[in-house]
Protein backbone atom coordinates (compact mmCIF):
# COMPACT_ATOMS: atom_id res chain seq x y z
CA UNK A 1 0.00 0.00 0.00
CA UNK A 2 1.28 3.83 -1.04
CA UNK A 3 0.61 7.35 -0.32
CA UNK A 4 -1.04 9.53 -2.55
CA UNK A 5 1.36 12.41 -3.52
CA UNK A 6 0.95 15.69 -4.44
CA UNK A 7 3.91 17.64 -5.86
CA UNK A 8 2.68 21.66 -6.12
CA UNK A 9 4.82 23.46 -7.83
CA UNK A 10 5.76 20.79 -10.69
CA UNK A 11 6.71 22.91 -13.20
CA UNK A 12 9.46 24.97 -11.53
CA UNK A 13 13.15 23.58 -11.22
CA UNK A 14 12.75 22.45 -7.93
CA UNK A 15 9.02 20.66 -8.13
CA UNK A 16 10.85 19.06 -11.34
CA UNK A 17 13.49 17.50 -9.41
CA UNK A 18 10.51 16.44 -6.74
CA UNK A 19 9.13 14.14 -9.25
CA UNK A 20 12.67 13.06 -10.73
CA UNK A 21 13.73 11.88 -6.93
CA UNK A 22 10.18 10.22 -5.93
CA UNK A 23 10.33 8.19 -9.23
CA UNK A 24 14.01 7.40 -9.05
CA UNK A 25 13.81 6.50 -4.99
CA UNK A 26 10.85 4.48 -5.82
CA UNK A 27 8.59 6.00 -3.05
CA UNK A 28 5.73 4.01 -2.61
CA UNK A 29 3.02 5.70 -4.46
CA UNK A 30 -0.46 4.97 -5.23
CA UNK A 31 -1.46 8.40 -7.00
CA UNK A 32 0.43 11.62 -7.67
CA UNK A 33 -0.79 14.91 -8.36
CA UNK A 34 1.44 17.52 -10.70
CA UNK A 35 0.22 21.18 -9.53
CA UNK A 36 0.97 24.66 -10.73
CA UNK A 37 -0.39 27.91 -11.67
CA UNK A 38 -3.11 28.68 -14.08
CA UNK A 39 -0.68 29.88 -16.49
CA UNK A 40 1.34 26.99 -16.69
CA UNK A 41 -2.29 24.50 -16.53
CA UNK A 42 -1.76 21.66 -18.44
CA UNK A 43 2.11 21.64 -18.88
CA UNK A 44 3.42 17.85 -19.34
CA UNK A 45 5.70 16.73 -16.16
CA UNK A 46 7.98 13.77 -16.43
CA UNK A 47 7.51 11.24 -13.73
CA UNK A 48 9.80 8.31 -14.05
CA UNK A 49 8.33 6.41 -17.38
CA UNK A 50 4.92 8.48 -16.94
CA UNK A 51 4.08 11.82 -18.14
CA UNK A 52 1.73 14.12 -15.92
CA UNK A 53 -0.54 17.12 -16.49
CA UNK A 54 -0.46 19.83 -14.17
CA UNK A 55 -3.71 20.13 -12.29
CA UNK A 56 -4.83 24.02 -11.16
CA UNK A 57 -3.34 25.02 -7.61
CA UNK A 58 -6.04 27.13 -7.45
CA UNK A 59 -9.09 24.93 -7.53
CA UNK A 60 -7.17 21.17 -6.64
CA UNK A 61 -9.04 19.23 -3.41
CA UNK A 62 -6.50 18.18 -1.28
CA UNK A 63 -9.46 16.09 0.92
CA UNK A 64 -7.62 12.46 1.01
CA UNK A 65 -4.20 13.43 -0.15
CA UNK A 66 -1.73 12.16 2.25
CA UNK A 67 1.44 14.35 1.42
CA UNK A 68 1.75 17.40 -0.16
CA UNK A 69 5.32 18.72 -1.55
CA UNK A 70 5.37 22.35 -2.36
CA UNK A 71 8.07 24.56 -4.43
CA UNK A 72 5.71 27.61 -5.06
CA UNK A 73 7.44 30.42 -2.53
CA UNK A 74 6.12 31.92 0.58
CA UNK A 75 3.04 33.75 -1.06
CA UNK A 76 1.68 31.18 -2.89
CA UNK A 77 2.66 28.86 0.07
CA UNK A 78 0.68 31.15 2.41
CA UNK A 79 -2.52 30.71 0.80
CA UNK A 80 -2.34 26.96 -0.09
CA UNK A 81 -0.55 25.43 2.83
CA UNK A 82 -2.87 25.54 5.08
CA UNK A 83 -5.56 24.70 3.28
CA UNK A 84 -3.92 21.58 2.62
CA UNK A 85 -2.92 20.79 6.06
CA UNK A 86 -6.46 21.91 7.38
CA UNK A 87 -7.71 18.88 4.47
CA UNK A 88 -5.58 16.12 6.48
CA UNK A 89 -2.40 16.31 3.80
CA UNK A 90 0.87 17.03 5.47
CA UNK A 91 2.41 19.81 4.14
CA UNK A 92 6.40 19.51 2.93
CA UNK A 93 7.44 23.15 2.68
CA UNK A 94 10.62 24.34 0.82
CA UNK A 95 9.74 27.97 0.89
CA UNK A 96 10.93 30.43 3.86
CA UNK A 97 7.79 30.67 5.13
CA UNK A 98 7.32 28.72 8.14
CA UNK A 99 11.04 27.91 9.14
CA UNK A 100 11.03 29.97 11.66
CA UNK A 101 7.69 28.85 13.14
CA UNK A 102 8.16 26.81 16.64
CA UNK A 103 5.33 24.96 16.01
CA UNK A 104 6.66 23.86 12.53
CA UNK A 105 9.68 21.26 12.41
CA UNK A 106 12.39 22.27 10.53
CA UNK A 107 14.07 19.02 9.55
CA UNK A 108 17.02 17.77 8.01
CA UNK A 109 16.67 13.90 8.32
CA UNK A 110 20.34 13.23 9.11
CA UNK A 111 20.76 15.57 11.24
CA UNK A 112 17.13 15.95 13.42
CA UNK A 113 14.94 12.95 12.75
CA UNK A 114 13.07 13.12 15.58
CA UNK A 115 11.71 16.43 14.82
CA UNK A 116 9.11 15.08 12.84
CA UNK A 117 6.55 13.95 15.40
CA UNK A 118 6.08 17.96 15.69
CA UNK A 119 4.65 18.05 12.58
CA UNK A 120 1.46 17.28 14.31
CA UNK A 121 0.87 20.82 16.02
CA UNK A 122 0.08 22.51 11.97
CA UNK A 123 0.52 19.41 9.99
CA UNK A 124 2.95 21.12 8.01
CA UNK A 125 6.91 20.52 7.88
CA UNK A 126 9.55 23.09 6.86
CA UNK A 127 12.39 22.36 4.52
CA UNK A 128 15.78 24.61 5.05
CA UNK A 129 17.16 26.88 3.00
CA UNK A 130 19.42 25.24 0.50
CA UNK A 131 23.02 26.26 1.70
CA UNK A 132 21.72 25.27 5.58
CA UNK A 133 21.09 22.06 4.35
CA UNK A 134 24.38 20.78 3.50
CA UNK A 135 26.16 22.24 5.85
CA UNK A 136 24.30 21.09 8.80
CA UNK A 137 24.87 17.47 7.65
CA UNK A 138 28.23 17.91 8.10
CA UNK A 139 28.56 19.84 11.16
CA UNK A 140 26.03 17.38 13.22
CA UNK A 141 28.37 14.13 13.28
CA UNK A 142 31.41 16.73 14.34
CA UNK A 143 29.21 18.48 16.93
CA UNK A 144 28.30 15.35 18.65
CA UNK A 145 31.76 14.45 19.29
CA UNK A 146 33.69 17.60 19.99
CA UNK A 147 30.85 20.38 20.77
CA UNK A 148 30.57 23.11 17.83
CA UNK A 149 31.14 27.36 19.45
CA UNK A 150 31.42 29.16 16.15
CA UNK A 151 31.00 28.55 12.52
CA UNK A 152 32.78 30.65 9.99
CA UNK A 153 31.18 29.97 6.36
CA UNK A 154 31.38 31.40 3.18
CA UNK A 155 29.18 30.30 0.22
CA UNK A 156 29.65 30.21 -3.44
CA UNK A 157 26.28 29.70 -4.34
CA UNK A 158 25.45 28.61 -8.35
CA UNK A 159 22.38 30.60 -10.08
CA UNK A 160 19.73 27.79 -9.69
CA UNK A 161 19.44 28.87 -6.31
CA UNK A 162 17.22 32.06 -7.78
CA UNK A 163 15.23 30.08 -10.27
CA UNK A 164 15.12 29.78 -13.84
CA UNK A 165 15.42 33.46 -14.50
CA UNK A 166 18.70 33.05 -12.62
CA UNK A 167 20.21 30.22 -14.82
CA UNK A 168 18.32 31.98 -17.88
CA UNK A 169 20.69 35.62 -17.11
CA UNK A 170 23.79 33.33 -16.50
CA UNK A 171 23.31 31.73 -19.84
CA UNK A 172 22.59 35.11 -21.77
CA UNK A 173 25.20 37.02 -19.90
CA UNK A 174 27.85 34.79 -21.02
CA UNK A 175 26.65 34.74 -24.68
CA UNK A 176 26.77 38.61 -24.70
CA UNK A 177 30.18 38.73 -23.43
CA UNK A 178 31.21 37.50 -26.99
CA UNK A 179 28.64 38.41 -29.20
CA UNK A 180 28.95 42.17 -29.56
CA UNK A 181 25.41 44.05 -29.73
CA UNK A 182 24.09 41.04 -27.64
CA UNK A 183 25.00 42.12 -23.84
CA UNK A 184 22.46 41.68 -21.35
CA UNK A 185 21.44 44.12 -18.36
CA UNK A 186 21.34 42.65 -15.01
CA UNK A 187 18.28 41.66 -13.80
CA UNK A 188 17.24 38.98 -11.68
CA UNK A 189 20.77 40.16 -10.00
CA UNK A 190 21.94 43.37 -8.85
CA UNK A 191 24.78 43.14 -10.96
CA UNK A 192 26.48 41.25 -13.91
CA UNK A 193 26.91 37.49 -13.14
CA UNK A 194 28.72 36.32 -15.96
CA UNK A 195 31.78 36.43 -15.17
CA UNK A 196 31.54 37.86 -12.27
CA UNK A 197 30.68 36.76 -8.24
CA UNK A 198 28.30 38.95 -6.40
CA UNK A 199 28.23 39.33 -2.58
CA UNK A 200 24.49 39.96 -2.33
CA UNK A 201 21.69 36.86 -1.62
CA UNK A 202 18.31 38.16 -0.77
CA UNK A 203 17.91 41.22 0.56
CA UNK A 204 19.65 43.67 3.19
CA UNK A 205 18.57 43.77 6.64
CA UNK A 206 18.95 46.83 8.86
CA UNK A 207 22.56 45.12 10.93
CA UNK A 208 23.99 44.94 7.65
CA UNK A 209 23.76 40.91 6.83
CA UNK A 210 21.65 39.61 4.02
CA UNK A 211 18.62 37.23 4.93
CA UNK A 212 20.46 34.69 3.21
CA UNK A 213 23.36 34.71 5.75
CA UNK A 214 20.52 35.44 8.58
CA UNK A 215 19.20 32.29 7.65
CA UNK A 216 22.26 30.29 7.93
CA UNK A 217 22.22 31.51 11.14
CA UNK A 218 18.66 30.74 12.58
CA UNK A 219 18.33 27.23 10.78
CA UNK A 220 21.85 26.27 12.21
CA UNK A 221 20.43 27.02 15.30
CA UNK A 222 17.36 25.32 15.41
CA UNK A 223 18.43 22.15 13.73
CA UNK A 224 21.48 21.47 15.45
CA UNK A 225 21.85 23.32 18.15
CA UNK A 226 20.52 27.21 19.67
CA UNK A 227 24.27 27.55 21.10
CA UNK A 228 26.05 27.71 17.94
CA UNK A 229 27.68 30.40 17.09
CA UNK A 230 27.03 31.22 13.03
CA UNK A 231 28.59 34.08 11.12
CA UNK A 232 27.89 33.66 6.83
CA UNK A 233 28.94 35.49 4.01
CA UNK A 234 26.81 34.42 1.22
CA UNK A 235 28.16 35.05 -2.66
CA UNK A 236 26.09 34.38 -5.94
CA UNK A 237 28.95 32.68 -8.36
CA UNK A 238 28.46 31.89 -11.67
CA UNK A 239 27.92 28.24 -11.81
CA UNK A 240 24.28 26.86 -13.21
CA UNK A 241 24.01 23.67 -10.07
CA UNK A 242 25.73 23.50 -6.70
CA UNK A 243 26.63 25.40 -3.95
CA UNK A 244 29.62 25.51 -2.52
CA UNK A 245 31.19 26.21 0.91
CA UNK A 246 34.34 27.08 3.02
CA UNK A 247 33.45 26.17 6.30
CA UNK A 248 35.57 27.21 9.28
CA UNK A 249 34.60 25.28 12.47
CA UNK A 250 35.61 26.15 16.55
CA UNK A 251 35.64 22.71 18.68
CA UNK A 252 34.93 23.02 22.44
CA UNK A 253 37.19 20.24 22.99
CA UNK A 254 40.10 19.54 20.56
CA UNK A 255 39.43 17.21 17.00
CA UNK A 256 42.12 15.98 14.74
CA UNK A 257 41.47 16.06 11.26
CA UNK A 258 42.37 12.87 10.74
CA UNK A 259 39.45 11.95 12.86
CA UNK A 260 37.15 14.59 11.91
CA UNK A 261 37.55 12.67 8.57
CA UNK A 262 37.19 9.33 9.89
CA UNK A 263 33.82 10.64 11.47
CA UNK A 264 32.47 12.33 8.30
CA UNK A 265 33.54 9.16 6.45
CA UNK A 266 31.04 7.11 8.38
CA UNK A 267 28.08 9.54 8.55
CA UNK A 268 24.86 9.50 7.19
CA UNK A 269 24.38 11.39 3.56
CA UNK A 270 27.97 12.74 2.84
CA UNK A 271 30.80 11.12 0.75
CA UNK A 272 34.39 12.63 2.07
CA UNK A 273 37.06 12.77 -1.25
CA UNK A 274 40.02 14.26 0.44
CA UNK A 275 42.97 14.03 -1.24
CA UNK A 276 45.79 16.49 -0.65
CA UNK A 277 46.94 16.26 -4.67
CA UNK A 278 46.03 17.99 -8.09
CA UNK A 279 42.26 17.19 -8.07
CA UNK A 280 41.85 15.58 -4.87
CA UNK A 281 38.45 17.51 -3.71
CA UNK A 282 34.84 17.73 -5.36
CA UNK A 283 34.05 20.87 -6.94
CA UNK A 284 30.53 22.08 -7.96
CA UNK A 285 30.32 20.14 -11.31
CA UNK A 286 30.96 16.84 -10.01
CA UNK A 287 27.95 17.01 -7.78
CA UNK A 288 25.14 17.71 -10.21
CA UNK A 289 22.56 15.37 -9.82
CA UNK A 290 24.37 13.48 -6.68
CA UNK A 291 22.73 12.96 -3.88
CA UNK A 292 25.20 13.05 -0.89
CA UNK A 293 26.86 16.23 0.29
CA UNK A 294 30.62 16.10 -0.35
CA UNK A 295 33.50 17.06 1.70
CA UNK A 296 36.91 18.10 1.02
CA UNK A 297 40.00 19.73 1.95
CA UNK A 298 39.37 19.04 5.84
CA UNK A 299 42.15 20.60 7.57
CA UNK A 300 43.40 21.47 11.02
CA UNK A 301 43.37 25.46 11.41
CA UNK A 302 45.79 26.23 13.42
CA UNK A 303 44.98 29.86 14.32
CA UNK A 304 42.74 28.71 17.31
CA UNK A 305 43.15 26.07 19.78
CA UNK A 306 40.22 23.78 18.51
CA UNK A 307 39.92 24.08 14.61
CA UNK A 308 38.78 22.82 11.80
CA UNK A 309 38.60 23.99 7.99
CA UNK A 310 36.54 21.72 5.23
CA UNK A 311 35.00 22.14 1.89
CA UNK A 312 31.44 21.35 1.36
CA UNK A 313 29.96 21.08 -2.16
CA UNK A 314 26.41 20.02 -2.74
CA UNK A 315 23.76 19.50 -5.94
CA UNK A 316 21.27 22.46 -4.14
CA UNK A 317 18.22 21.86 -6.40
CA UNK A 318 18.68 18.03 -4.50
CA UNK A 319 20.08 17.93 -1.15
CA UNK A 320 19.12 21.45 -0.68
CA UNK A 321 16.04 21.73 -2.03
CA UNK A 322 13.97 18.34 -3.99
CA UNK A 323 16.08 15.58 -2.55
CA UNK A 324 15.60 16.82 1.39
CA UNK A 325 12.00 17.43 1.05
CA UNK A 326 11.54 13.89 -0.45
CA UNK A 327 13.89 12.07 2.39
CA UNK A 328 11.59 14.04 5.00
CA UNK A 329 8.80 12.51 3.15
CA UNK A 330 9.89 8.98 3.98
CA UNK A 331 10.75 9.66 7.21
CA UNK A 332 7.64 10.83 7.80
CA UNK A 333 5.83 7.37 6.63
CA UNK A 334 8.45 5.19 8.43
CA UNK A 335 8.09 6.97 11.85
CA UNK A 336 4.02 8.39 11.27
CA UNK A 337 1.90 7.18 8.42
CA UNK A 338 3.58 3.74 8.35
CA UNK A 339 1.39 2.75 5.13
CA UNK A 340 4.05 1.91 2.77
Amino acid sequence: MGYRIVVAGATGNVGREMLNILAERQFPIDAIAALASRKSLGTDCSFGDKTLKTKDLDTFDFTGWDIALFAVGSEATKKYAPIAAKAGCVVIDNSSLYRYDPDVPLIVPEVNADAIHGYAKKNIIANPNCSTAQMVVALKPLHDRARIKRVVVSTYQSVSGAGKAGMDELWNQTKGVYVPGQEVEPSKFTKQIAFNVIPHIDVFMEDGQTKEEWKMVAETKKIVDPNIKVTATCVRVPVFVGHSEAVNIEFEDHLDEAEAREILRESPGILVVDKHENGGYITPVECVGEYATYISRIRQDPTIDNGINLWCVSDNLRKGAALNAVQIAELLGQKVLKKG
